[in-house]
């Protein structure tokens, strides 16, 4: 068996190296801040199986000029960094052709399918179970126009995945959710969501396994380079450590790794706000989205999280908490109990490539290097599923319905 080093102890990093040691390897994980809040706790918590849409399609594109007239709506871009986001953008309008539109769906659905059971699984290798609730989630409209819309499209979703959806009505919704009593127009429910538990006790759990089982070291990588002896990966610390074979899952900071390995990809951020109220007033029986405005609020235990909403913007870039701030005055509208007070805020950097397919592939010349990253609005869906994967391709399983998401697609 071999020792593999993975770059990156973040949820995907942490799937990755518990399929990996299921087949026998010895795993030693680097991570620059392990006690830390990456984009992995700041997620809404939700398993989105059916979100199988990429961001780039002609409906969304129609909506960008408005979004981008409300700096606080539901997609902004930060202008000081048009010039550095310009060939990410590019390419992000080039995909959103009906054509690839079409390809890029059927991609994310042969990941989504799997999903699940890939995630149960993963609790199974790190004695982790309930972890996941059958919650549904419930998404609510503006207008009946836009209700009956989606729910056309959801329904067409929900035949490709297996799960059910209904048009409800405000009633029907408000009983489903008694805190929804602002006005709206109808609602869909979806039962193909499931809510996890709380993400940050989630990844601690997983952490807390492979500080049993592997190594995990917190150490900053400042470089990677391949060797006959292997892959080689220094930190700024002055370390040096030589695995046989090597995992990068850094989310949007892989994209230095991949410089170092002589390759190119276009991986930006999807910046995220959210506010978390711990032991709210008001409480949720599932997940409720607010399309139209690009949020979303899910219920944990003793906890409530409103999130969601796109800034395009330089990793480094300070955080705007007014975003974070228009998110809560909005859902008001529709729950308007929501407290005022006592919620924390955060902002993530969600690793996003034009074409919202992840990045799940080997070094196109090193089949010692796998890449795990650019998962966008579903890395926590698809941690597991990607895990599996990068553990099938280092040993020589890959796939031809893995072709979509390889890195040479961007070289």
């Amino acid at each position: 068996m071999a020792h593999i080093g993975i770059v990156g102890g973040g949820l995907m990093g942490c799937a990755t190296a518990l399929y990996l040691m299921e087949q026998g390897h010895s795993v030693t994980i680097l991570e620059r801040d392990a006690g830390g809040l990456p984009a992995s706790v700041g997620n809404a918590g939700i398993l989105a199986v059916p979100e199988i849409d990429p961001l780039a399609r002609p409906d969304m594109l129609l909506s960008v000029p408005k979004w981008l007239l409300d700096p606080l709506g539901p997609l902004t871009l930060r202008w000081q960094d048009l010039p550095s986001l310009m060939p990410w953008l590019t390419k992000f309008l080039l995909s959103a052709s009906s054509a690839k539109v079409a390809a890029s769906r059927a991609a994310l659905l042969y990941l989504m399918k799997t999903a699940e059971a890939d995630h149960i699984r993963l609790g199974s290798f790190a004695g982790i179970s309930g972890h996941m609730r059958d919650t549904g989630a419930l998404t609510v409209f503006d207008s009946i126009a836009a209700r009956d819309k989606a729910f056309a499209h959801e329904t067409e979703n929900a035949r490709l995945i297996g799960c059910n959806v209904e048009a409800l009505d405000v009633a029907e919704a408000r009983r489903r959710v008694p805190a929804l009593t602002g006005p709206f127009a109808g609602a869909v429910f979806n039962d193909g969501h499931k809510t996890f538990e709380y993400p940050l006790t989630f990844l601690r759990r997983l952490q807390a396994t492979l500080r049993e089982r592997a190594t995990l070291l917190d150490a900053t990588v400042s470089s990677v380079a391949q060797a006959d002896a292997g892959v080689i990966v220094r930190t700024e610390g002055g370390r040096e450590f030589t695995f046989d074979k090597l995992a990068i899952t850094s989310g949007v900071w892989s994209r230095r790794f991949v410089a170092d390995l002589g390759l190119k990809v276009l991986l930006e951020t999807e910046r995220g706000y959210n506010t978390t109220f711990m032991n709210p007033a008001t409480t949720l029986e599932m997940p409720v989205f607010f399309a139209e405005h690009g949020f979303v609020a899910t219920p944990f235990e003793n906890a409530l999280r409103i999130g969601g909403a796109v800034e395009l913007a330089s990793p480094d870039a300070p955080a705007n908490d007014k975003r974070a701030a228009a998110m809560r005055k909005k859902m008001r509208r529709y729950v308007p109990d929501l407290q005022e007070e006592g919620g924390t805020e955060w902002m993530g950097r969600r690793p996003s490539t034009p074409d919202s397919l992840p990045v799940i592939s080997l070094h196109p010349r090193d089949p010692r290097i796998a890449f795990a990253f650019g998962h966008g609005h579903v890395g926590l869906t698809l941690a597991a599923t990607t895990g599996r994967h990068v553990a099938r391709l280092l040993a020589g399983e890959g796939e031809s319905a893995l072709a979509p998401f390889s890195i040479a697609r961007f070289q």
